[in-house]
This record gives C-alpha cells, structure tokens and sequence, in this order.
C-alpha cells in the first residue's frame, strides 16, 4: 500500500518493537539512514534492534551507533515486533536476505531506487532524492525531532555517498539544502569527509591485485574488474573504491566490477556516465539507479560476465542511437 510520508510517520510512532534493515552489501546511505532514524526513535523510549544479513565495511565504523548494528542471524526472534522498516531498498529476499524477509511482522519500505518492486505492506517511494537519509530527514522534521550532532553526523553520510559528494547528477538544490542544515546541527563535511576517504595499507595492495584482472572491452567503452575470494578475504574498508577507480577511466562509459562469493554467487556492481545500468541489473533481478545499480547472478564468473557484457553493451547502443 502507498503511503503518504505523515502515514508512514504515523505507522512507526504507533509501534513500540520495531526492527530496521536494509540492502546487503551496505553502503553509507543504507547505514546512514538507519542510524539517523534509531537515533530519533532510541529517543522516543521504543525498542529498536538494527540488522543487516551482511557484514559492515569497515570504512563506515566512526558513524555514530554503528556498533549496535547486528547480523540478521542474531536478531531475538523470540520477541513479537510490531514493524520491520527496510530503508533504501526493496523488502524481498534478494536486497534483505531470506531471515528478515520471512518475518511475520507488518513491514514499512521507505526509500528512493526508481526500481522498488513496492512488495512492502506499506511503502513511501521518493525517486527525486539523492538519498534515502534525505527522506528520513524529511520524516524527522515532520515529527518536529530534535536534530543531534549524532544524527546530522549519520544522515548527511547517507547523503553525500549517495550523491558522489554532491558530483553526480542526482544533486538538486533540496539535497544541498538539507546537508547545510545538517552542518548546522554539526555534522563536519571535513571530518566525515576524511573518514570516507581513508583507505589502509590493505586496501592499496588489494587496488594493486583487483586492477591487474581489468578488462576492456567496447573499443574500452565498458571496463570491468573482478574480485576473487581471496581478495575479498582480505580486510578491505569497501570495495567501491575499486569500481570508482576504473569508472574514472577516460572513455569508459559503464564500469563494472565482479564478486566471486564463495557460495557460487557472482556479486555484480555497475556503475555509468549515462547509460542506464538500472536496466542491466533489472534483467537480473537486481536494480538500483540509471548510474549506478547491483544485482547477485548465480553461475561461474565466465557464463556471468557474458551475460552482463551483452546487456550493457545493448545498453551502450541503445544510449548511441
């Protein structure tokens, strides 16, 4: 059912015991969004657990409340919940895993992906935001919450990753109007800054292993790199910085970066200028943004190359003509 935002605030103020999750592989405005908004409820009195059926980047531990954030597993199922929100993302197994999806528990999707399959009970859909955190923004002014450093910190994060620092084209004046009054509540573009652009030792000798499998092809309009188990073993912050390195090659107009799990699931992230990679992920039952979208295919990492290089480069000519 769609919801107005006042619904949906009215949906969460009229439960006690809720849980918040969003996508696996968690990025700054998954997380972001989450923290923001338990801050706000913690405050309220009402009984908040926070799980994602993923691990953290460790690029993202200096947000405020990070540590309360647990594996799916390990949520209590024994307790009744009153809501499940999932934030900045579908609710289906794919984007939330198998564990929270099956809850029996009303479910409220708040978020801004043009692709959301809107299989929620309840769901508020904004597209025009950068973000989902400037949703959530919008939400806790409406509910006149007291805006903490701790939350500024956690949605003006969620913010700015999402909208390349205020670089990709999902930037409109509302999204740099809602992050200066995030600086006003005293949240430091510096220091959040630094934190996310940090990079450890680790990671550069990974960045050295992942740009030696770089691959071109389209006359070097699509480059493409892949991740190993072992690399992916190894204690890496995020490997979007991975991705971000071979998007900003010149000439390439789709980036494409490939993660072998170890449960035979290939991990595919897409990142464009312009052509819709939206519409790639789509094909595989993934989804995202026109310029940057995701999805899981389960084959080998030849047959799953294959298939994403032919829809991107259809994808490719179909932005030519």
């Amino acid at each position: 059912m769609d919801v107005s935002l006042i619904q949906a605030m009215e949906k969460i103020a009229g439960a006690n015991k809720i849980i918040i999750t969003s996508h696996i592989r968690p990025d700054g405005d998954s997380l972001g969004s989450m923290l923001g908004l338990s801050h706000y409820l913690i405050s309220l009195g009402k009984e908040i657990v926070l799980a994602i059926e993923d691990e953290i980047p460790r690029l993202f531990h200096f947000l405020p409340g990070i540590q309360s954030i647990i594996h799916a597993k390990e949520v209590p199922f024994e307790k009744k919940y009153d809501l499940l929100i999932v934030l900045d993302t579908n609710s289906d197994t794919s984007r939330i895993g198998e564990t929270l999806a099956s809850m029996q528990v009303p479910t409220l999707n708040i978020d801004h992906h043009p692709s959301n399959n809107k299989t929620a009970d309840y769901y508020y859909i904004d597209s025009q935001t950068a973000a989902t955190g400037e949703i959530i923004l919008q939400l806790l002014l409406l509910a006149n919450a007291e805006i903490t450093c701790a939350i500024a910190v956690c949605l003006y994060t969620a913010i700015v990753t999402d909208c390349g620092f205020f670089r990709y084209a999902n930037t409109t004046p509302n999204t740099l109007k809602r992050a200066a009054l995030l600086v006003e509540h005293g949240a430091k573009p510096n220091e959040i800054s630094e934190n996310l652009e940090k990079i450890t030792l680790d990671d550069l000798m990974a960045l050295r292993d992942v740009l030696s499998t770089l691959e071109l092809d389209v006359n070097g309009r699509i480059a493409s790199i892949t991740l190993t188990r072992e690399t992916l073993a190894k204690n890496i912050s995020s490997t979007d910085i991975f991705i971000n390195y071979i998007r900003s090659i010149a000439d390439v107009e789709i980036a494409i970066m490939y993660k072998i799990t170890d449960n035979s699931i290939i991990r595919v992230s897409l990142r464009s200028h312009g052509a819709d990679v939206n519409q790639v992920a789509q094909i595989f039952g993934g989804g995202g943004h026109q310029r940057a979208a995701g999805c899981s295919i389960n084959g080998s990492i030849d047959e799953v190359k294959k298939l994403i290089l032919t829809a991107a480069t259809v994808q490719l000519e179909g932005k030519q003509q």
